[in-house]
């Protein structure tokens, strides 16, 4: 039985992801700020789960030391850790400011959770996913990681930070596959607030870029920094 951990899974891609891998048989340590929305989707992913798999929702902030252990001890419980899926984030103020304007303190909470604590959440799995036969860890990033967007800075920043972390990580860990995953403009509520007063109507739901990260977990694709985009035209494993 394959066991994953997926951080902001109450709602959009997070939500999406894991009501996915319930339908492919995978026990789930599920993570969100939000205790009610969180509640909600594990209620979605239990009627999805099979007989043999595992469900645990685990309310808290991933920039929390306790919670992260919290949310790797449900994994252990489950029998191991075979994926780390690093979604959660956080935009920062909205509007988001200039980075002339940007409050250090809110910058400094905007790296916490999006580039400090997936790092940390790996530490703490380390010992679980090295002794899986296929580890993988996915960091979710975004195209603001390397495009200078006005306004994008701070949370652009932070993404880059995270892009480095993963490459790093894959060199000094060669034994895991460690994915940072651009997935695109979404339909979520990160992205409205990124453009208050805005119709963002167009853009895809989150279920959308589900295949391809389905397609690079089940796949063959080595470490690296991909974009969903691209993932889908391969058919999402690269053949």
């Amino acid at each position: 039985m394959s066991v994953a951990i997926v951080s902001g899974a109450s709602k959009g891609l997070g939500r999406a992801l894991a009501l996915a891998l319930a339908d492919r048989g995978w026990s789930l340590v599920l993570d969100a700020r939000g205790s009610d929305a969180l509640d909600h989707t594990a209620s979605e992913v239990r009627s999805r789960l099979s007989e043999r798999a595992s469900l645990a929702a685990v309310a808290g902030d991933v920039a929390a030391e306790a919670h992260r252990r919290e949310l790797v001890s449900g994994a252990q419980a489950m029998g191991g850790l075979d994926l780390l899926v690093n979604n959660a984030s956080t935009l920062g103020p909205s509007p988001m400011p200039r980075l002339c304007d940007f409050p250090v303190a809110e910058l400094r909470r905007v790296y916490e959770v999006n580039t400090f604590a997936p790092l940390a959440l790996v530490q703490e799995a380390l010992p679980l996913l090295r002794r899986s036969t296929n580890p993988r860890v996915l960091d979710v990033t975004s195209d603001a990681s390397v495009e200078a967007y006005e306004r994008w800075g701070g949370y652009g920043s932070s993404k880059a930070a995270l892009d480095l972390v993963s490459s790093v990580l894959a060199v000094e860990e060669p034994g895991l596959r460690v994915w940072a995953v651009d997935p695109g403009d979404m339909r979520t509520q990160m992205h409205q607030d990124a453009f208050p007063g805005e119709d963002i109507s167009d853009r895809p739901p989150p279920e959308a870029a589900v295949p391809g990260l389905l397609g690079l977990i089940e796949g063959v694709l080595p470490s690296g920094r991909y974009r969903v985009a691209e993932l889908l035209a391969n058919d999402g494993d690269g053949r």
